[in-house]
């Protein structure tokens, strides 16, 4: 499906909704919505062909929580965290749905040059004994100090680590994707003409039990899933955007160095050498690394603000074949 390197496959992560310092309002949602698709409308002004992914780790853990606050006030059953993740596709689908429309009439870009756009809840294939059930590592739900984090533990029997960013956050198991369901779907409407938001935070995590798809407890990383979703279509550049302008060794201290070009070999040495944080940057440049090497010419890492000027090359990590 690549069309002379325009064909392009965006991650938001679920922070380029709702930011450390948000408040979590509808508001803030819509503003950071409309920032997303702008992003979006530009890239289609520029040629693109484009596919629209997004994390969900702060939004499927805020559903969470309104289940267990439904559970404990209201005696309403709790759903499980497969049915979380869908509802987080719905609900971001929705916003961004809309938003990128608005942008598109806004600019005179729909119909003429683009169909429409559809959001696609997305089921994804894992492995019934992937080992992260057993070592949960996806950070979900909002950020709290170590007090608040261990009356959680203790109340609902919730995992909790401390997130790279500050503060604790609860973790659930993050199953690596296999490939999606809905794929076949996915690729019909970006060759006729719309453009597709799907695999909504690394889609619902599902195995396979004879012949038939079973949902389970977990949240699939958002980069990881991105990466299978392009590699899947075969586009030409995966873009990850996130709330950091780019990946550095050493991050977080006096010695921390910015990384903005590297082949895959050289991203892949840092990674496991521990550089990037798991749950933060290290699953990004494994996204990074596995798409260039299953025949995508180059993905970028980059903060959200950033984005345009990162695909030219001046923000941003670029990670190369080789």
């Amino acid at each position: 499906m690549s069309n002379n390197g325009k064909f392009i496959v965006v991650a938001f992560g679920g922070n380029a909704f709702q930011s450390k310092t948000d408040k979590g309002t509808i508001e803030d949602y819509w503003r950071n919505a409309y920032t997303a698709a702008e992003i979006i409308t530009k890239l289609v002004e520029d040629g693109y062909r484009v596919v629209v992914t997004h994390g969900n780790g702060p939004q499927v853990g805020i559903i969470a929580e309104w289940m267990t606050l439904g559970l404990k006030y209201k005696n309403i059953p709790p759903m499980s965290l497969d049915v979380a993740g869908a509802m987080s596709q719905g609900w971001l689908g929705y916003i961004l749905q809309q938003a990128i429309r608005n942008k598109l009439v806004e600019r005179k870009l729909l119909p003429w040059k683009i169909k429409g756009v559809v959001t696609i809840i997305t089921q994804t294939l894992v492995r019934k004994h992937d080992p992260d059930f057993q070592n949960p590592s996806k950070y979900i739900g909002p950020w709290y100090d170590k007090a608040e984090a261990e009356k959680l533990s203790l109340e609902y029997g919730w995992i909790f680590k401390p997130d790279p960013r500050g503060g604790y956050r609860r973790v659930v198991p993050s199953p690596d994707p296999i490939n999606q369901i809905e794929i076949d779907a996915i690729k019909l409407l970006v060759e006729n003409g719309f453009i597709v938001i799907a695999d909504g935070g690394g889609g619902v995590p599902v195995i396979e039990e004879d012949d038939k798809l079973i949902g389970v407890e977990g949240v699939i990383d958002k980069d990881l899933g991105a990466e299978k979703l392009a590699s899947a279509l075969g586009a030409d550049i995966l873009l990850i955007l996130t709330d950091i302008d780019c990946a550095y060794l050493n991050y977080g201290t006096p010695e921390a160095k910015p990384l903005r070009e590297l082949t895959s070999s050289e991203a892949l040495k840092y990674y496991e050498q521990g550089h990037f944080k798991p749950g933060s940057m290290g699953p990004k440049i494994l996204a990074g690394v596995r798409f260039v090497r299953n025949g995508g010419k180059l993905a970028i890492i980059a903060h959200l603000m950033q984005a345009l000027d990162a695909l030219r090359g001046k923000a941003g990590t670029r990670i190369l074949p080789g």
